[in-house]
């Protein structure tokens, strides 16, 4: 693969703010100065330690460790290799990027994998929207279904780049193969039926979708990576999955299911105090929230909500309202939802409508606009209340015995909430709903955790606190403390190449190796600089500890004498160990004659004279 210039990936970090790549990602909020903070998209946590600093181009998750710059991030999250991250973001951002050989860049087949399937669902999407605009009967009679049957706008349409896969079609298949997408790419896209063996053609590249309306599904980047496909009445017989209402893109390198959302590319940026998200079913009834001005609406694929798609949504928004429809299906799969959005750490609400046995919010919004928004808002129930409105029948409220079987229930829900106060308050709202004493209630709720743990009580959990920072010998010691000082101030990288031995440094320590192979450079008049390290390092846990120590300047401190400091204590951890060991031989020899005594005493002599006259940098003002 052709490698991209110093030279343009240089100008991609300097062109490039970190702010706006991470931003994609993660909800940031102002730290301060240039520096911002949100939730770490690389683990699980409720209380924010994930930095970005903004002025220096590097991110730093202080819970799990994570580091790095706007290359490393997009790597990270979207499993690229370095230089697809490079060509994505320069896509992203408008920067073009040279190269070493050629002028062209890659070629079509050395692209990842991952990218072809980004862009051949690009080219489907653009596909099945041309169908849906054609000047064709089919088009007509879609385009009638969309806005006179489902009573969308085209202008809708437009926006969310709704298509139609018509009932015989083989133009989707000439473009894939006149565009010039890999065979891996084609097999893997879930766009085609296809039988191994034979050879890639219209004619044996059958359709997954034929007769049916498109929606493209996004993930949290906006990038299309699958399709919804809505039954209609062109639907072929001869479509295996004809009775389906809803048939989705099979899961590919590019699309897991349980890790998705519907719309939540554009609602999180939308989320916020007093705009929590709005689960609903589908994505038609995601589209219809849109259309009239509810913009925080997100849907699953299918009502089967699972931990990784609410542990995206906790990355963007604590708070989120529960809009499924009030039949039996939907409430079913609402109490699903409950107990994995505590142990997400999301606040939940649950929308209802006062009066109303069966709500539909497609219908709802339809008719209402978005003032039926508020008025649900109004008669929304709390996450117990609900669950307790769920698992009691209304006529045997008053029964004990059927209390008691609710509470049991209720205990495996909130066992699944982290934060030991946010038990507390359940117990308290079960109590106040079930009309039973708040103290029985924690007493068997306690009860119900220690069989859970194999005791009679479980420890109470310590939810709330930040993981703790890893520490690993790599990231502390002098090695780091001058590298780190090195890194920030460069001057110092040149003084220490001439004046600290080379022996002095732990190479066992990933820090000590990198020192190592930075001073060597600047002594051989090879540094390229901080801004082009990547090619000096050789992995990415280097990557990681390097973008570590540039997160955090050294403050106002004296840089010469902290450095002195460093190189005082890296050269007494060298030499004293070993005027032990002289000191250890002289006190065994015997006769002061011995002919190796003398030796020992001028060994002692010129190590105690090197501890007491350390090396001392000079550093240029």
């Amino acid at each position: 693969m052709p490698v991209i210039k110093a030279s343009s990936l240089r100008d991609l970090k300097l062109r490039v703010n970190i702010h706006d790549v991470v931003a994609r990602t993660v909800a940031l909020k102002s730290a301060g100065g240039h520096r911002f903070k949100g939730l770490c998209p690389f683990h699980t946590e409720k209380t924010p330690s994930f930095h970005v600093s903004g002025d220096k181009g590097f991110f730093k998750c202080f819970g799990c460790g994570k580091a790095g710059d706007i290359l490393n991030f997009v790597m990270e999250t979207e499993g690229l290799q370095f230089t697809e991250a490079a060509e994505a973001l320069a896509k992203r951002f408008g920067v073009n990027l040279e190269y070493e050989e050629g002028s062209g860049g890659p070629s079509r087949e050395e692209r990842s994998l991952r990218q072809e399937l980004f862009d051949l669902h690009d080219a489907a999407t653009d596909h099945y929207r041309q169908c849906f605009l054609a000047a064709t009967p089919p088009g007509t009679w879609i385009r009638d279904y969309w806005v006179k049957n489902r009573r969308f706008t085209p202008e809708l349409a437009e926006e969310f780049m709704i298509g139609f896969a018509p009932p015989e079609d083989q133009g989707l298949a000439a473009a894939v193969l006149r565009k010039k997408f890999s065979e891996d790419a084609i097999r893997q896209c879930g766009l085609f039926f296809l039988r191994d063996g034979l050879p890639l053609t219209p004619a044996t590249m059958r359709l997954r979708f034929r007769g049916r309306l498109m929606i493209p599904i996004r993930d949290h980047q906006g990038r299309v990576v699958a399709f919804t496909a809505r039954q209609l009445e062109l639907t072929p017989d001869d479509d295996p999955a004809r009775e389906a209402k809803y048939v989705n893109s099979p899961e590919t390198p590019i699309f897991t299911k349980s890790n998705l959302l519907f719309n939540l590319d554009r609602a999180r940026s939308q989320a916020g105090d007093g705009h929590p998200f709005v689960l609903v079913e589908g994505q038609l009834d995601a589209l219809r929230c849109w259309s009239v001005g509810l913009r925080t609406a997100i849907a699953p694929q299918g009502t089967s909500i699972t931990e990784g798609q609410l542990a995206l949504l906790r990355r963007y928004h604590s708070q989120v309202e529960c809009f499924f429809d009030s039949d039996s299906a939907g409430q079913k799969a609402a109490l699903r939802f409950l107990p994995l959005a505590l142990k997400a750490g999301l606040e939940a609400r649950f929308l209802m409508l006062a009066g109303a046995e069966k709500l539909d919010p497609d219908l709802l919004f339809l008719e209402r606009g978005l003032a039926a928004y508020e008025e649900v808002r109004k008669a929304s129930l709390g996450a117990m209340e609900f669950a307790v409105h769920s698992l009691l029948p209304p006529d045997a409220a008053s029964g004990t015995e059927q209390k008691v079987r609710t509470a049991q229930a209720l205990y495996a829900i909130i066992g699944q909430a982290e934060s030991d106060v946010a038990r507390t308050g359940f117990i308290q709202d079960i109590a106040r709903h079930l009309r039973m004493a708040p103290s029985a209630l924690e007493h068997d709720f306690r009860s119900y955790l220690g069989r859970q743990s194999g005791s009679r009580f479980a420890p109470a959990p310590t939810a709330e606190a930040a993981p703790p920072t890893p520490r690993g010998d790599h990231t502390r010691g002098l090695e780091a403390h001058l590298l780190f000082l090195c890194l920030h101030y460069e001057p110092l990288l040149l003084a220490l190449s001439h004046q600290m031995p080379h022996e002095w440094i732990d190479a066992t320590t990933l820090a000590g190796r990198l020192l190592n192979r930075f001073l060597a450079e600047a002594q051989h008049a090879l540094w390229p600089g901080r801004d082009q390290l990547d090619q000096l390092l050789e992995s990415q846990e280097e990557k990681t500890l390097v973008a570590t120590l540039l997160f955090d300047a050294p403050g106002d401190e004296d840089v010469a004498k902290m450095a002195n400091e460093g190189v005082r204590a890296m050269q007494r951890r060298f030499l004293e160990p070993q005027l032990r060991q002289i000191e250890l031989e002289i006190a065994s020899k015997g006769a002061i004659g011995d002919p190796s005594l003398s030796s020992l005493l001028k060994q002692r002599t010129d190590l105690t004279r090197q501890l007491v006259n350390p090396p001392k940098l000079t550093l240029a003002s």
